[in-house]
C-alpha cells in the first residue's frame, strides 16, 4: 500500500440503529473482528480494488455469472457474480444455535408436507386453514397420497435468516422447493482463498467444500434399492436458465450426469437415461425446475421441459425426486406464518428460531389494520420469490403505497405483510476500495437424507445500494463469504437420524414451440 493511500476504514461509521457485525456502535472492532480489520487496513483501498478486478476477470472467464432482471420487462443482463471481499464472521457457539433451529424447522416442514398430502391432521386440528393450503399455487393435487422413498420431501432447504438490531436471528422465508445459491457459497470460498488469503491468517474457518458429497450421499440414501450403486442425475431446464452454472457445477462436483428432459424417458413406470450404451435406469433425480413443468401428462400440458410419465414412475416408488413434487406448498409465504405452530404440533417443541411477525391479509380486521400503516410495513405477494413484488413501506413513495393497497384490496389472500426487520450490516467494498455498511441476510443450506446436515455458514447476500434492504442477486444484490469459526466443535451435523425425523404414519386419504421452450428454461428457478 502506498503511503498516500488512506486505510479503508477511515471514516467508516456503523449505521445506527442497525447492528454492525464487525463494529460496535462506537466504532470499536468487535473481538472476533480485530484481526480481520487489521488485515483490511493493511490491504488498503488500492489492494481491495485490485483484488476486485481480479475477481471479476476470473469469474467471467470461468462462467461464474448471474443474470439480473429488471422490473416491468426491462432488459436483463449477465455479469460476474458479485462477491464482496469482506467476509461475514459467525462464532461457533452462535452457529450451533442457528443449525439446531434450522434442523428443527426443516423436520417440521417435512412433516407438514407429508400431512397435507395424506391425513391433514394439522388441518383437522384447526391449526392451518385448508383454504390456505389448497389455494396455494404450489399445492400439487397430482401427488396427493404419494409418499416418496425414505419419507423425505425437503431433501434440500435454504431458509433465509436475518439478524435484528438486538442481535437475534429470525427466519424471514422458507425455501424448500428449488433453493439456489450453494454453488456460489463454494466458489466464493475458493475465490477468497486465492484473492485475499491473508484475511484467513488469524482464523480457523470451518470448511464448506464437502457439500456436493453430502448431497450425493443424501440422494443415494433415499433412492429405491439398486442392484449396485444408485444412479443419480441433476436435471436442468437448460442452458438458458439463470442458474445453469449451478446445475452444471453440482453435477460436476458430484460426478453425476447433467440431464435435460430429452435425455430422460419413462418405460413401464421406471425412469431411464439415454446413453450411448442404451437406456440406463435412474434411481434419484436432483431436479432444478418447478412442478408445473416436470410432466406434461400431470401438470402443464405445454411444457417442453418435462418428462411424460415421470409422476407415474414417482407414484410407483421407482425413483426418488429431490425435492419431492408438491413440496413448494411449504414455500408459500402465507403458510410460513404457521411454521412455529407446526413445530409445536409435530415435534412437541418450542421454536428455536423465531418468525418475523407476519399478517395474513385475508382477514378483514387484520387487512384494515395493515392498510392503515402500509408506510411502516413490508408487503409481499405470497407466491413470488427473488424479491419480486415486495414493497418496503418506509422506502416507498405515496404512489407505490397506493398501488399496493389497491392490489391488496383486489386479492387480499395473495398478500402478506411483515414488520420491518432492521437487517444487520457488514462493511462492504465500494468501487474505489473504501468500505461502507450494507445490509445482509443469510441463506444456510441443509441436506436431508438419513439425517439433516447443514453446511457451516451459507450464502450471505448483501444489498449493494446504500440504505437498500433488497439483497436478492437478481435485483442487483451481491454476496459475501460466510465464515463460521472453529471453537472445538468438529461436528457439522444437526438433527436426529431419519428414524426419528421421518413423518409419522398418517391416515391415507402436448408440447409448445421453440419460443415456449426458451421462455420456460429462463423462468424455472426464481429463488
Amino acid at each position: 500500500m502506498s503511503e498516500a493511500a488512506a486505510p479503508p476504514l477511515d471514516g467508516y461509521h456503523p449505521r445506527v440503529p442497525f447492528l454492525d457485525e464487525l463494529f460496535e456502535h462506537d466504532g470499536r472492532p468487535r473481538p472476533t473482528a480485530q484481526a480481520l480489520i487489521a488485515e483490511l487496513e493493511r490491504l488498503g483501498p488500492e489492494g481491495l480494488a485490485e483484488a476486485g478486478r481480479r475477481r471479476d476477470a476470473t469469474f467471467l472467464r470461468q462462467g461464474i455469472t448471474f443474470e439480473t432482471s429488471g422490473e416491468d420487462g426491462a432488459r436483463s443482463s449477465e455479469r460476474p457474480f458479485p462477491l464482496d471481499l469482506v467476509p461475514r464472521v459467525i462464532g461457533g457457539e452462535e452457529w450451533r444455535s442457528i443449525k439446531r433451529g434450522l434442523a428443527q424447522r426443516i423436520r417440521a416442514l417435512n412433516h407438514f408436507v407429508d400431512d397435507i398430502y395424506h391425513g391433514r391432521e394439522i388441518v383437522r386440528e384447526g391449526i392451518v386453514p385448508w383454504r390456505l393450503v389448497v389455494g396455494s399455487s404450489h399445492f400439487a393435487r397430482a401427488v396427493h397420497g404419494i409418499r416418496p422413498p425414505g419419507g423425505v420431501y425437503t431433501h434440500v432447504a435454504g431458509c433465509d435468516l436475518v439478524r435484528h438490531s438486538n442481535g437475534s436471528w429470525k427466519v424471514i422465508e422458507d425455501n424448500v422447493r428449488t433453493p439456489s445459491g450453494i454453488s456460489y457459497v463454494l466458489e466464493n470460498r475458493a475465490a477468497m482463498t486465492q484473492l485475499v488469503p491473508q484475511l484467513f491468517a488469524s482464523y480457523r474457518v470451518r470448511p464448506v467444500n464437502h457439500y456436493p458429497q453430502l448431497l450425493l450421499s443424501a440422494l443415494r440414501s433415499v433412492a429405491p434399492s439398486a442392484d449396485s450403486e444408485a444412479t443419480v442425475v441433476v436435471w436442468t431446464p437448460g442452458s438458458l436458465n439463470s442458474a445453469y452454472f449451478e446445475h452444471a457445477f453440482l453435477a460436476r462436483q458430484m460426478g453425476v450426469e447433467l440431464v435435460e428432459a430429452s435425455d430422460l424417458v419413462v418405460r413401464d413406470d421406471v425412469l431411464y437415461m439415454r446413453t450411448t450404451r442404451g437406456l440406463e435406469r435412474v434411481h434419484a433425480v436432483y431436479r432444478r425446475l418447478d412442478d408445473d413443468f416436470v410432466d406434461p401428462l400431470e401438470f402443464r400440458p405445454d411444457s417442453m421441459l418435462g418428462v411424460p410419465g415421470l409422476v407415474r414412475a414417482y407414484r410407483a416408488g421407482s425413483v426418488a425426486i429431490a425435492n419431492a413434487f408438491g413440496t413448494g406448498v411449504a414455500d408459500d409465504k402465507a403458510v410460513y406464518h404457521f411454521v412455529p405452530e407446526m413445530i409445536r404440533f409435530y415435534l412437541g417443541e418450542e421454536p428455536i428460531l423465531e418468525n418475523v411477525r407476519t399478517y395474513l391479509l385475508a382477514d378483514e380486521e387484520v387487512r384494515e389494520h395493515v392498510l392503515g400503516r402500509l408506510d411502516q410495513l413490508v408487503v409481499k405477494p405470497t407466491d413470488e420469490s427473488g424479491g419480486r413484488g415486495v414493497t418496503i413501506g418506509p422506502h416507498a413513495s405515496e404512489q407505490e403505497l397506493a398501488q399496493v393497497a389497491a392490489a391488496v384490496r383486489a386479492r387480499p389472500e395473495a398478500w402478506i405483510a411483515q414488520e420491518v426487520v432492521r437487517l444487520s450490516t457488514v462493511p462492504t467494498v465500494g468501487p474505489d476500495g473504501t468500505l461502507a455498511p450494507r445490509h445482509v441476510d443469510l441463506r444456510p443450506f441443509a441436506v436431508f437424507g438419513e439425517r439433516i446436515d447443514i453446511v457451516p455458514g451459507g450464502l450471505t447476500r448483501v444489498a449493494l445500494t446504500e440504505g437498500s434492504m433488497i439483497v436478492n442477486s437478481s435485483r442487483g444484490g451481491g454476496s459475501k463469504d460466510t465464515w463460521v469459526l472453529e471453537d472445538g466443535d468438529d461436528a457439522d451435523r444437526a438433527g436426529p437420524p431419519i428414524a426419528d425425523a421421518s413423518p409419522p404414519t398418517l391416515p391415507e386419504m402436448r408440447y409448445g414451440d421453440a419460443w415456449t421452450n426458451q421462455q420456460q428454461q429462463q423462468q424455472q428457478e426464481p429463488q
